[in-house]
């Protein structure tokens, strides 16, 4: 398990991309499941980046996981900021078109749809939301 301790802002995500992406290197994933963990990723920490020390900032923590045998990955992020499960939120209606469809919540309901496996727990003041992907 490696972990990345980073203020959570806009401008390190590009560090917590590099971050997942090393802990993938050697897996033998292939580029399209990288780039829909990437994808997720990218989503969780710009929401967190954005909403939960707003309208200050805030540290967050990156826990990157693989199975000993290299099948699955697991990413854990973990904020101090205001309690929010964003798996309660209902899934947007993708049937609407784009101008019918309220604001917001896209972006989780993609991450939900590519991810195997999503969690989300608050425990002692920390927001913890894992994401789940086999890598094969």
């Amino acid at each position: 398990m490696k972990e990345l301790d980073i203020e959570a802002v806009i401008d390190n995500l590009q560090e917590v991309l590099e971050f997942v992406d090393v802990q993938l290197e050697g897996t033998g994933c292939s580029m399209k499941i990288q780039m829909q963990i990437d994808m997720a990723v990218e989503e969780i920490f710009v929401n967190i980046a954005n909403y939960a020390y707003d309208p200050e900032t805030g540290p967050a923590k990156v826990r990157v996981e693989v199975r000993p045998d290299g099948s699955a990955v697991s990413i854990t992020f973990i904020d101090h900021g205001v309690p929010y499960d964003p798996l309660a939120k209902e899934d947007p209606d993708t049937t609407l078109s784009a101008e019918e469809r309220q604001v917001g919540g896209l972006g989780i309901f993609l991450v939900k749809k590519s991810m195997d496996d999503i969690k989300y727990e608050y425990i002692d003041g920390s927001n913890i939301l894992t994401i789940m992907k086999g890598l094969s």
